[in-house]
Formats: structure tokens, C-alpha cells, sequence
């Protein structure tokens, strides 16, 4: 294959590559779009208008100001933070000892915890809605993270991870003196980085975007999260498009910056750099 070929065969690929890209994003840009469009803009007129006419930010001003849409953003950072923290920490201590460790009945573990995946949410969320009620964590932050402090796709992830780590740098370390929770926060939480921070990325969206639970555990406005504040834009009696296009941006941006900052880091790493040869 000559020079051309070659650089025609990558430039359908870059061309196929954003077709899909534009077409993934355009729900996203068309939400934008009818956040930006002004009173007097027809957002149901056909053939539809993607860019408005005359551009404004006040239905984001008026969503802020009419809502404590600064009270939903603290308490949905509060909630996703905190769950992200108790699932690195949860599923990180389940993962180390079914990946590095031998004992009885590990593989069966192993086994039972995957299983849980196939059980749908809405199976358990009645048993989980009594136990935290009786718990007296209804209206309150730890009750919101309660069902997602762990997951066994965490813990199935790191596990994973945890057996890519080289043997060497676990030896090393007993003979160092090193106790398993030494070599565990030392060696191994260090070795699957890219694992944990692609955990907790999946965990933060997951958090961040819960709609169902909160709506069952709540009933007081000042531990509403952002999906419900959105919710709330829809009025019984009337309904702006535009607010809630403006309320739904609000509440996916901070997402969205999150994995800009972070999606240099889900990249894989070869743990064996740290042994030489």
C-alpha cells in the first residue's frame, strides 16, 4: 500500500470516526441549544433550529435564582464524593484479598458477589428503602449513599487489576517487613491507579446522575440532589423547555469537567515498570 492509500484509508476512518462522534453529541448540543434560545424562539418550529437566533443566558439565570440550584450541586458533590470515596475504599479491600490471596472458598466468593450484577435494582430497593428507613437514614446524606458504598463491578474491576500487579513487588515487600495492609496501600493501590481513577469515575457519574433512590428516600427540599431539582422544573400546570434545558446543563457540567480533567488518566499501565530485569 502506497503513501495515498494509505492516507485516503485514514481519512475514511477520521471521517467515519466523526460522523459517529457528531452523532453521539447532537441530543447533547441540541440541549444546549434550547438552553441558549430566547422567549421569543420556537424550539418545536420545523425544520428544527440547532443554533438560536438570538442567544441568551437567562433562562440559566432565572433557573439559579427562582431555584437553590447552588444547594442541589452541594448536596450531589457531597453524595457522589463520598460515595466515590467509600467504594475505593470498600471494594478495593474486598478485591485485594480474592486476587492475591488463598484460602477456602475464595472462588465461590468470587463467584456469588459477580452474581449480584444480574439482579436488577428495583428487586432490592424496596428491602433496602425499610432497612434504611429503620436505620433512621431517611432525609440524610449517608442514607442517600447507603445502597452504593460497594459494587461488585468494583470489586470485580480491581480484582482484576489487582492480578495484572507483578508477584515480585508483593514479595519484595514481605520480605521487607511489609503487613498486607502495608503491601495493599503501598504496592497494590498504587500499581492499578488507572483502575481505581477509572473506578471512580464510573462510580461519580453513576452518584451524580441517581434519579430513583433519591426520589424514595427524600422528602425534605434541602437534601435534594440535582437530578431532582431538575425534576422540580417541571411544573403541574406549566412547563418551560427552556428552564429545564438550562437546568439539565447545570447539572451534566460538572460531569462533563470531570472527565476532561481526569480522561488522560484511564489509560492502561504496565505495574511491571516497577520490577527490573
Amino acid at each position: 500500500m502506497n503513501w495515498k492509500s494509505a492516507k485516503i484509508q485514514r481519512f475514511k476512518h477520521y471521517f467515519l470516526l466523526g460522523a459517529i462522534a457528531i452523532f453521539m453529541l447532537f441530543p447533547l448540543l441540541w440541549l444546549l441549544s434550547t438552553a441558549l434560545k430566547s422567549g421569543s424562539e420556537n424550539i418545536f418550529q420545523f425544520p428544527p433550529q440547532l443554533l438560536p437566533s438570538e442567544p441568551t443566558f437567562d433562562n440559566f439565570i432565572k433557573v439559579w435564582q427562582t431555584n437553590p440550584m447552588g444547594r442541589y450541586l452541594v448536596n450531589s458533590i457531597i453524595v457522589a464524593s463520598l460515595t466515590v470515596e467509600f467504594n475505593l475504599l470498600f471494594c478495593g479491600l474486598a478485591a485485594y484479598p480474592l486476587a492475591r490471596l488463598n484460602f477456602r472458598g475464595r472462588d465461590g466468593i468470587f463467584t456469588a458477589i459477580i452474581a449480584t450484577i444480574m439482579i436488577p435494582f428495583q428487586i432490592v430497593m424496596i428491602p433496602l428503602y425499610v432497612l434504611t428507613v429503620q436505620l433512621g437514614l431517611r432525609n440524610s446524606y449517608f442514607g442517600l449513599i447507603f445502597p452504593s458504598m460497594a459494587s461488585a463491578f468494583g470489586i470485580f474491576l480491581l480484582r482484576q487489576a489487582f492480578l495484572g500487579v507483578p508477584k515480585e513487588l508483593e514479595e519484595a515487600a514481605r520480605m521487607d517487613g511489609c503487613s498486607e495492609l502495608g503491601i495493599w496501600w503501598n504496592i497494590m493501590l498504587p500499581a492499578v491507579r488507572p483502575a481505581l481513577i477509572t473506578l471512580g469515575i464510573f462510580v461519580f457519574i453513576g452518584s451524580w446522575s441517581d434519579f430513583l433512590w433519591p426520589l424514595l428516600i427524600l422528602d425534605q427540599p434541602e437534601y435534594y440532589t440535582l437530578p431532582l431539582g431538575v425534576a422540580k422544573l417541571a411544573g403541574t400546570f406549566s412547563l418551560d423547555w427552556r428552564l429545564v434545558a438550562a437546568g439539565a446543563v447545570i447539572s451534566i457540567a460538572p460531569v462533563l469537567l470531570l472527565f476532561l480533567l481526569l480522561q488522560r488518566y484511564i489509560v492502561p499501565t504496565d505495574a511491571a515498570t516497577g520490577v527490573k530485569g
